[in-house]
């Protein structure tokens, strides 16, 4: 174990069943909302901010529920749907505030849609990461630094129901109850072992991070879309989808509580040549899906109309090298380069205590190997690993031993029994 504890500490942990303030009144209005802010703007030190969504069961990714806690005015649950999604008073509260959230890129953008927008933060899953401890989710962090046990079992839950459970409403405060003092204990780990420059990059790079961009074709992560293989079938599968996401979107209901991707595969691949063969198939003969059938089957059709040219290709574009396992018979050069890369992150991983995913990403490491610069000293080597999106402390840290591994050499062939021979005994055996 990398990190500064030992598992056999959490062998006494403590469970923490109830918040200690008790679990407080959920806001539903203005005044209460305003009421809130005042009271977080007078406290005092960083604030802890959790939010949950429900993932699974809604097409957005709102915040149904958002919970915060700050020495000095203690903890609050914020029901953003009352409030008209609008959390700004509590935004402008908290200007100029350190913000500890666990894992914050899952949060922070349906926080910036209600309002919220930390000015600086504290990522107690990413620091965790940082320090090398084996399990970084908040309960397993929790007991491992404080000795503590939080509640589990709600995380998943579907958040938007109305009104929201008493268990899970405790579930919820517990969340940010000891978020500060988890935030304290592991940034004494990254001091200790000189990584807060480290963690105070990350933890700016996720705060500024734009949107995603949205993805080409969405469609292709459809789950078990690799035994569609025809292109006739795989338009089946992405006027399916396509069909499936507008409803989706427009009920705010998960996609696939309304078509599994496996009822989409499933058509694409059985060819009904029929409305009622569709709805005999399973899953599409359900009373939910028989009032849709209707609209699959027009998407069916949609697909089956096409012109071989709106066909989907078999495989969508590349966007930056090919996989790796191919390099070897693509270009040996670049294979090289990458093995020998991967071995001296590994060894930097040993080194420091930290993933290897965490000092360089893995696509980052695949660009950089699959087309190098063309001078790869240790300069050149971390202005391209800059370019590429890596932090400086990233780029510092790597470029030498990446530059010394893109000297790397494909192994010479073996010379073959025959030119290596003797011509006698050559001519002997033939």
């Amino acid at each position: 174990m990398t990190a500064d504890t030992d598992p056999a500490d959490d062998q006494g942990a403590v469970d923490l069943l109830e918040p200690a303030e008790g679990v407080p009144p959920l806001v539903t209005d203005r005044a209460a909302l305003a009421d809130a802010a005042a009271a977080l703007a007078s406290g005092h030190g960083p604030v802890a901010v959790d939010a949950e969504r429900a993932s699974g069961y809604r097409y957005s990714a709102r915040a149904y529920l958002v919970q915060l806690r700050r020495e000095g005015a203690g903890s609050f649950l914020v029901d953003p749907i009352a409030c008209d999604g609008d959390l700004a008073v509590l935004g402008e509260a908290l200007r100029g505030v350190e913000w500890v959230l666990h894992a914050a890129s899952q949060d922070l953008a349906c926080l910036a849609e209600v309002g919220m927008r930390p000015d600086t933060l504290f990522d107690t899953e990413l620091a965790g990461r940082l320090v090398g401890y084996p399990r970084v989710g908040l309960g397993p962090l929790t007991e491992h630094l404080l000795g503590v046990r939080l509640q589990k079992g709600h995380g998943a839950a579907d958040w938007s129901r109305r009104p929201l459970p008493a268990d899970w409403l405790t579930y919820a405060a517990l969340d940010v109850e000891l978020l500060i003092q988890l935030r304290d204990a592991v940034a004494a780990d990254l001091e200790r072992q000189g990584k807060t420059a480290w963690a105070e990059q990350e933890f700016e790079a996720v705060r500024l991070a734009p949107p995603p961009p949205p993805r080409a074709e969405p469609w292709r992560r459809t789950s078990g879309l690799h035994k569609v293989r025809r292109p006739a079938a795989l338009a089946v599968v992405r006027e399916l989808w396509e069909s499936r996401d507008e409803l989706a979107a427009v009920r705010d209901i998960a996609p696939g509580r309304l078509l599994p991707d496996a009822a989409i595969v499933d058509a694409a691949l059985r060819e009904p040549a029929r409305r009622d063969e569709l709805v005999a198939m399973p899953v599409f003969r359900g009373r939910a899906q028989r009032r849709l059938a209707d609209r699959w089957w027009s998407a069916i059709e949609r697909a089956r109309a096409l012109p071989r040219s709106r066909w989907p290709a078999s495989a969508m574009a590349p966007d930056g090298p090919p996989p790796a396992h191919r390099w070897g018979d693509k270009d040996p050069a670049a294979a090289a380069r990458l093995a020998a890369a991967r071995a001296a992150l590994a060894g930097l991983s040993e080194r420091t205590g930290t993933p290897v995913e965490n000092l360089v990403t893995p696509d980052l490491v695949r660009r950089l190997c699959w087309a190098p610069p063309e001078a790869p000293d240790a300069a050149t080597t971390a202005a391209t690993l800059r370019e590429l999106g890596a932090r400086p402390w990233q780029a510092e840290l790597a470029a030498p031993l990446l530059a010394e591994a893109l000297l790397a050499q494909p192994p010479e062939p073996p010379e073959s029994s025959a030119s290596s021979a003797p011509s006698g005994t050559a001519a002997q055996e033939s």
